[in-house]
């Protein structure tokens, strides 16, 4: 079933929603849509109902009502999570982590957060280099900019681009590529600060093991700023456990709901 709600600043934002149970908002990371949660949304549906949300500028959330900022986001998430009805576990992906991260703040609807790798370069590094900047800025075709990011940003093999082109999904992440740069700048400038730690709420980071190391460390960073905020572990993956390892994943995000 589709939903929508109105952000403050007018623009709209849909959402799918499926499943019984307390209340999950899903928030997918760059390049990606809603359907980022394909290979985990039925087990998840099993003990949440789940309203799996398109961030703005793709899916049922194109039209924008004004200029982009990842803190509209934050009022985006929010707005979602109360429709929702309050006591929501918020569960956020790469980006979308950084965007969950601005939205705690702006609601009380949220009282749980999981946080999968929110971005961050290293010091005095870049999570994707100017080079590869102007690489996806010149590319042809939006699948082109999608693969230049999954292969310079994620650290992603060639076979791991082959195999996750072979998915249903990989259409709508190609749909959604225009919005990879505008995100990408919000990135390279990202900064966990101190209202990191008016955080009241648990918050947990999952972190892939096998994760790049800017990825790692921005997970860490995070997690000393929040206060009670942990890292856990996702063995033997990458940025992608929902795809790769979905039953790790899917037990991960249910302990954190238990605990």
């Amino acid at each position: 079933m589709s939903s929508s709600v109105r952000s403050p600043d007018g623009t709209v934002i849909g959402f799918e929603t499926l499943g019984a149970g307390p209340p999950m908002v899903l928030v997918h990371g760059t390049g990606a849509d809603h359907t980022r949660w394909s290979a985990v949304r039925e087990r998840l549906a099993e003990r949440f109902r789940l309203h799996l949300v398109d961030r703005r500028g793709r899916g049922l959330s194109r039209d924008e009502a004004g200029a982009y900022d990842i803190r509209r986001e934050g009022d985006d998430i929010a707005a979602v999570a109360e429709a929702a009805g309050g006591g929501v576990y918020l569960l956020a992906h790469s980006y979308g982590a950084l965007c969950a991260l601005e939205a705690v703040g702006r609601t009380d609807a949220v009282t749980r957060l999981a946080a999968y790798e929110p971005p961050r370069p290293k010091p005095g590094e870049h999570v994707i280099g100017p080079d590869a900047r102007e690489r996806m800025r010149a590319a042809g075709t939006p699948e082109e900019v999608l693969v230049i990011f999954l292969r310079e940003a994620l650290r992603l093999s060639p076979a791991d681009v082959e195999a996750m082109r072979r998915t249903p999904v990989w259409p709508a992440r190609v749909a959604a590529a225009h919005t990879i740069l505008r995100e990408l700048e919000v990135v390279e400038q990202a900064e966990f600060g101190a209202s990191l730690g008016e955080i009241a709420i648990p918050v947990r980071l999952f972190a892939g093991t096998e994760s790049p190391e800017y990825l790692r460390l921005a997970a860490d960073a995070v997690a000393a700023r929040v206060p009670g905020a942990d890292v856990v572990p996702l063995r033997g993956q990458a940025h992608q456990a929902m795809d790769f390892d979905p039953d790790q994943f899917v037990r991960a995000v249910f302990d954190f709901g238990e605990a």
